[in-house]
């Protein structure tokens, strides 16, 4: 029984950070905010990654995203705390993108400039195919190991985490509770950027958005970082200039 679930739990673990690191690196620093451009084979990798545990849409993600940082906080932010109630983001902030993807326009007007290729259109885009491929081999690789339960079990841990805890406590908390560094509506929690790929730095984000590092001060850490240096020391991505950099 305990080896089962410390495997469920282990995987859960990886699965959210797969997402998460996706999501911060190509969904947001890349694709959104243009804060550095990655080879196309490594945008083809997170994007598969984003298909198989998330089965977001790039188009959709960016546009609801830049819609947010035109009206932060403001009548027409998709996502407002202050607008909308704490609560309701910090429980159903994926209900307000659905609803602003659904009855909008925002895709056309903020994410004319997102490119789509045969992987896109035919691929990509089919969000629940997915999801449902990446459950399939998430049961058939780790159900063979402890049994298909319990990979469905680190599935929902993952999904839930994901979905419910850290990407609304990014809109929810990050414009709730905190510090700053820099004056907008946003704020910045520590314990928050280490588990969401350094989401949680939101204030600084807010502050310079088209910087790929989020992190400022040396008492912040910026999980991603590494990885995007990384990525630059092999040239599979060239940034834009840092917060330290712009703030000079």
């Amino acid at each position: 029984m305990l080896y089962p679930l410390l495997v469920a739990l282990v995987v859960a673990a990886i699965l959210i950070q797969v997402a998460v690191f996706s999501t911060t690196i190509y969904l947001h620093r890349c694709a959104t905010h243009k804060a550095l451009t990655v080879h196309p084979g490594v945008a083809w990798a997170f994007k598969l990654a984003l298909w198989l545990t998330t089965g977001q849409c790039t188009k959709e993600w960016v546009a609801v995203h830049r819609k947010h940082h035109a009206f932060t906080d403001e009548e027409g932010d998709p996502h407002s705390p202050k607008i909308e109630g704490f609560w309701n983001v910090q429980l159903g902030n994926v209900f307000y993108y659905v609803r602003e993807i659904k009855n909008t326009d925002v895709v056309e007007r903020y994410a004319r400039d997102i490119r789509e290729g045969w992987w896109d259109r035919h691929v990509f885009n089919r969000g629940l195919l997915g999801l449902g491929v990446g459950t399939t081999a998430l049961c058939l690789v780790v159900g063979s190991v402890i049994g298909v339960w319990w990979a469905l079990l680190a599935a929902g841990i993952h999904a839930v985490m994901y979905v419910f805890v850290l990407s609304s406590s990014i809109n929810g908390l990050c414009h709730q509770v905190g510090y700053k560094n820099f004056a907008n509506t946003a704020t910045n929690i520590r314990l928050l950027a280490l588990l969401t790929g350094g989401e949680g730095l939101h204030n600084n984000h807010h502050g310079y958005p088209r910087s790929p590092k989020f992190s400022f001060r040396a008492s912040e850490i910026d999980p991603a970082w590494p990885l995007i240096k990384l990525l630059i020391v092999l040239k599979l991505a060239k940034p834009y200039k840092t917060i330290a950099e712009i703030a000079v």
